[in-house]
C-alpha cells in the first residue's frame, strides 16, 4: 500500500478501517485482501487510551520516519488529536501471564481467544498500517461480543457483527417463551417442528409440564403393554457390558432375580381411560367444563406413575386380554393423528433439563449430563445448577428444578423439553445438524439461509439405557473429551460429516430425496418461524447483521426438529470439514453483508434468500394528537 492510497482510505468518500475482536484470523485476511486497513486492539490493556496527539506524531516518526495529513473522522467532542477510545470493557489480548489465576469459564475462554489471535498478529507493514489510523474510528467491527464496544461509540461504528437483546431468540427459556407466539403468525402447530418445552420457574408452565409427562407417561405404558406377549417381555435392548467408569444403567432390564409384587390390576386400564380423556380434550369435547381437566382427577397419579416406573424400568410384566390388546392399538392410533410428536416418544419418558442461559451443555460449573440409576437421585456434577441432565422420573425433575432456588434462581432458571427417544442415527450413532442463517436487518426482516452444513456425532452408540453425555449430547465442547471413544469405525475419528457426506449416505439408504423434500424445508420453516417470532424483542439496529447457528436432531421420518439457536457460532475449526465450511461461511457473510452493497448482482456463494418482509410505512406520524375536543349541548 502506498500513501496516496492509504489516504484515500481514509478519507470520508472511502473509508475501509476495520477491527476484529475475537479469533478471527479469516475475517481478518478477507478484508485486508479487500484493501482494508485493520484498526488492532491493543494487547496489555484493558482499554484503548486516549494519546494525545503530540504523543502519537512522536510514535509515527519513530515507526514511519515522518507522518502524513491525517484525515478521516476523529471522535466528536474530544481533545484535538486525541484518540477515539472503543473503550473496551473486559480483557482482550493478554500474551503475557497476569499475576493472578484465571478463574471461571469466561476468562478461560477469554485466554484462548487472545492466544489465537496473537499467534496470527505479526510485526508487518499491517502493524504499520493499523497504527497510522489509531485516531480513526472503524467503520467495520467484527466481534465476539457486543459489550466489548462502548455503548456511546457503538452508534459511530457503521457495520457490526451483532445485535443487541438477542436472548428471546438465542436462550433456552427465551426461545421457548417467543415460539409461543407463533399462532399470531403463522398457522402452524409448534409441535411439528420444535418439542415440546417448558419453563420451570413458571408456576403456570411446571402445572402443564406436570399433566404433559403424567399423559405421557400412560401413552408409553400403552406402548409398552403392546410389546408384551403372554406375559412375557418381547426381546428388548440390552445395556452393552462397559468398564468405562461413569456408566451407570439408567433404565435397566427385567431382573428375575427376585419375585416383585404383582401390579395392580386397573393399570392398563386406568391409562385407557387417561388416554380416552385425553382424546376428548384434543377435540375439545370440553370447551364449556369449568371443573378441572379430566386428565388430571381421572385417576390416582402417584399410584399410577409408580406402577408405570416398574414396568419401564425394572421389568414388572403386563398381562393383557386380547380385547385390551385392541383397545391399546385403536386409542394409539387415534393418538397419532392429534399428537405430531408421538413419532419421538419411545416408551421411557426420557425428558432433558437445560439451564436457560447456558451454551455448550455447561452448567454453572461446567457440568455435564448426569448418570443416574432410576430409582437412586445420583450425584449431579455441580452442587448447583449442574449441565444438561436427562430424567425419567416426575420428582427427579422437580427435585432439580426446586434446587437451584433463591438468590441465583435467575441465573440458573430450567427448562425442560422432551426429549427425542427416536432420532435417526448413523451407524447407530446419534448426531444433529449445525445449519446457518443469516439475518441482515429486523425492519424489514431480511434471512439469509446457508445450504451448506456440517452434522456432529456423539463418541458412543446412542442407547437409552445409559445417559450419558458420550450418547447423547452432540456438542464440540463436549464429545472433545471423549476423542479416544469410536462409537463405530466407519463415523469419521473427528465426529464430523459434511452435509453432502450425509446426502450421500441418505442415498445409499434409499432415501436421497429426504435432504431437499423434507429436512431442507422443515429446517427453513423452523428457522423462519423461531425469528418471526422472536423479532419484537429483539433489539434492532440498522448497519448490524448477525450470522446465527441453530441446531437440528432428524427424527427417524426425517422430519428435522429445532433444539435451539446459537449466536456467534463458532468458527473455530474442529476437523477438516468444518475447517473449510467456517471459512466459506465467513467468505460468504461479508459478501451478503459488503459487497453487495456495492455490486447487488456479485456472488453470494452458498447463502440464498430465505426471506425479505415487505417494507411498511408508519401510519401514524411522531406527535399525532388523538385528543378529541368539543362543547356540551344546551337546552334550547
Amino acid at each position: 500500500l502506498g500513501w496516496g492510497r492509504l489516504r484515500s482510505l481514509l478519507s470520508p468518500q472511502e473509508k475501509k478501517i476495520f477491527t476484529v475482536h475475537g479469533p478471527y484470523p479469516t475475517i481478518r485476511r478477507l478484508l485486508r485482501a479487500r484493501g482494508w486497513v485493520e484498526r488492532k486492539l491493543p494487547f496489555k490493556s484493558r482499554q484503548l487510551k486516549q494519546q494525545s496527539g503530540d504523543q502519537t506524531t512522536q510514535q509515527l516518526e519513530k515507526r514511519a520516519g515522518g507522518g502524513g495529513d491525517k484525515q478521516g473522522e476523529a471522535l466528536p467532542n474530544s481533545p484535538a488529536g486525541a484518540q477515539p477510545s472503543l473503550a473496551i470493557t473486559e480483557p482482550l489480548h493478554h500474551p503475557w501471564p497476569r499475576d493472578k489465576k484465571n478463574k471461571g469459564e469466561r476468562e478461560e475462554k477469554d485466554k484462548n481467544e487472545d492466544t489465537e489471535q496473537c499467534s496470527e498478529d505479526s510485526d508487518d507493514i499491517h502493524d504499520l498500517m493499523s497504527f497510522l489510523v489509531q485516531d480513526q474510528l472503524p467503520n467495520f467491527f467484527w466481534t465476539i461480543r457486543l459489550t466489548s464496544i462502548d455503548r456511546d461509540l457503538l452508534p459511530r461504528i457503521e457495520v457490526v457483527n451483532r445485535f443487541p437483546r438477542l436472548s428471546a431468540l438465542c436462550t433456552k427459556e427465551g426461545l421457548c417463551q417467543s415460539l409461543q407466539n407463533l399462532p399470531w403468525f403463522e398457522q402452524v402447530d409448534l409441535n411439528t417442528f420444535f418439542p415440546r418445552c417448558y419453563r420451570l420457574g413458571f408456576m403456570g408452565e411446571q402445572e402443564a409440564f406436570i399433566e404433559d409427562f403424567r399423559l405421557t407417561a400412560a401413552r408409553s405404558l400403552l406402548k409398552l403393554a403392546l410389546q408384551k406377549v403372554g406375559g412375557r417381555l418381547v426381546e428388548t435392548e440390552q445395556p452393552p457390558k462397559s468398564n468405562m467408569p461413569g456408566d451407570h444403567v439408567s433404565h435397566p432390564v427385567p431382573s428375575t432375580a427376585r419375585p416383585r409384587s404383582p401390579l395392580y390390576p386397573q393399570l392398563v386400564e386406568e391409562a385407557l381411560e387417561v388416554c380416552e380423556q385425553h382424546l376428548g380434550v384434543l377435540g375439545h369435547q370440553d370447551i364449556d367444563r369449568n371443573t378441572p381437566s379430566p386428565c388430571r382427577t381421572c385417576i390416582a397419579w402417584d399410584r399410577f406413575l409408580q406402577g408405570y416406573y416398574r414396568v419401564a424400568h425394572e421389568g414388572s410384566r403386563l398381562v393383557l386380554s386380547r380385547e385390551q390388546r385392541e383397545q391399546c392399538q385403536d386409542v394409539l392410533r387415534r393418538l397419532e393423528g392429534q399428537l405430531p410428536q408421538l413419532s419421538i416418544e419411545g416408551n421411557l419418558n426420557v425428558w432433558i433439563l437445560k439451564p436457560s442461559a447456558k451454551s455448550r451443555g455447561r452448567g454453572k460449573a461446567g457440568g455435564s449430563m448426569e448418570h443416574t440409576h432410576p430409582h437412586r437421585g445420583g450425584i449431579s456434577p455441580s452442587p448447583c445448577c449442574p449441565g444438561i441432565v436427562c430424567k425419567t422420573r416426575l420428582e427427579e425433575v422437580l427435585g432439580l428444578a426446586r434446587s437451584c432456588t433463591g438468590s441465583s434462581a435467575r441465573v440458573c432458571e430450567w427448562v425442560v423439553q422432551k426429549y427425542v427417544e427416536r432420532p435417526l442415527t448413523i451407524f447407530d450413532t446419534k448426531f444433529d445438524i449445525r445449519q446457518w442463517f443469516l439475518v441482515t436487518d429486523w425492519k424489514p426482516l431480511t434471512i439469509w439461509f446457508y445450504r451448506d452444513c456440517y452434522l456432529r456425532f456423539c463418541s458412543r452408540p446412542f442407547s437409552l439405557c445409559h445417559l450419558e453425555p458420550a450418547r447423547h449430547l452432540c456438542n464440540v465442547s463436549i464429545q472433545k473429551r471423549y476423542k479416544t471413544l469410536q462409537p463405530d469405525p466407519r463415523v469419521p475419528r473427528d465426529k464430523i460429516w459434511s452435509n453432502t457426506q450425509f446426502q450421500a449416505h441418505l442415498a445409499r439408504l434409499g432415501r436421497a430425496d429426504a435432504w431437499q423434500r423434507v429436512i431442507v424445508p422443515g429446517m427453513k420453516a423452523a428457522i423462519l418461524n423461531a425469528v418471526r417470532c422472536a423479532r419484537d424483542n429483539v433489539g434492532s439496529r440498522k448497519g448490524s447483521f448477525e450470522l446465527f447457528g441453530a441446531d437440528f436432531l432428524i427424527g427417524k421420518d426425517f422430519q428435522p426438529w429445532l433444539l435451539e439457536i446459537n449466536s456467534c457460532p463458532t468458527m473455530s475449526p474442529s476437523a477438516v470439514v468444518t475447517r473449510r465450511l467456517c471459512t466459506n461461511v465467513q467468505r460468504d457473510t461479508l459478501r451478503v453483508v459488503l459487497d453487495r452493497k456495492d455490486n447487488p448482482t456479485c456472488s453470494i456463494g452458498a447463502f440464498e434468500l430465505l426471506y425479505r418482509e415487505a417494507a411498511v410505512s408508519s401510519c401514524l406520524s411522531v406527535g399525532l394528537k388523538l385528543e378529541v375536543t368539543g362543547c356540551s349541548l344546551k337546552n334550547p
